[in-house]
This record gives C-alpha cells, sequence and structure tokens, in this order.
C-alpha cells in the first residue's frame, strides 16, 4: 500500500527503548535514535524542509505535541 504523501512526519517510541522518526503511521522508520530530543530535532528539520506536520508521542505512544510547518488551509471568514 502506498503511502499517503500528506502524512505527518512523527516521533514514535519503538519497544526497545528507542526513538523512530517515520511518516505517521508507516511501519518503516527513516532513522531510529536513543534519545528522544535527537529524533525530535532530525523530524523538526525534515518537517521544516518538506513543509509538513510535525507529531511527536510521549512513551506511551499518545500524541504529546503537533507542529505544523506549511501546508496549512487558507484562513477564511465563517
Amino acid at each position: 500500500m502506498a503511502q499517503r504523501s500528506d502524512a505527518p512526519i512523527a516521533v514514535e517510541p519503538r519497544p526497545n527503548g528507542r526513538w523512530a522518526v517515520q511518516r505517521d503511521g508507516g511501519k518503516r522508520a527513516s532513522r531510529v535514535y536513543t534519545r528522544k530530543t535527537d529524533a525530535v530535532s532530525r523530524a523538526r528539520t525534515t518537517a521544516k524542509r518538506q513543509g509538513f506536520e510535525l507529531v511527536v508521542k510521549d512513551a506511551d505512544g499518545q500524541i504529546e505535541r503537533k507542529d505544523s510547518h506549511g501546508r496549512d488551509p487558507r484562513r477564511s471568514k465563517g
């Protein structure tokens, strides 16, 4: 199955205690780090470069925070 091109970049925990940078919901990580701060730094750089949303999850896999880096819908009244 092809990955959605609009899927945000996520920092997700792995069972072994490491942190993966990958497309949200994806099966394979682009990089895996031992420290969460390193993973967030790499994911933020990638999200800014590609204009995607960044999703950071906590150790339980719940969304901790989201940051938008472009491609936001136009603001309109109503």
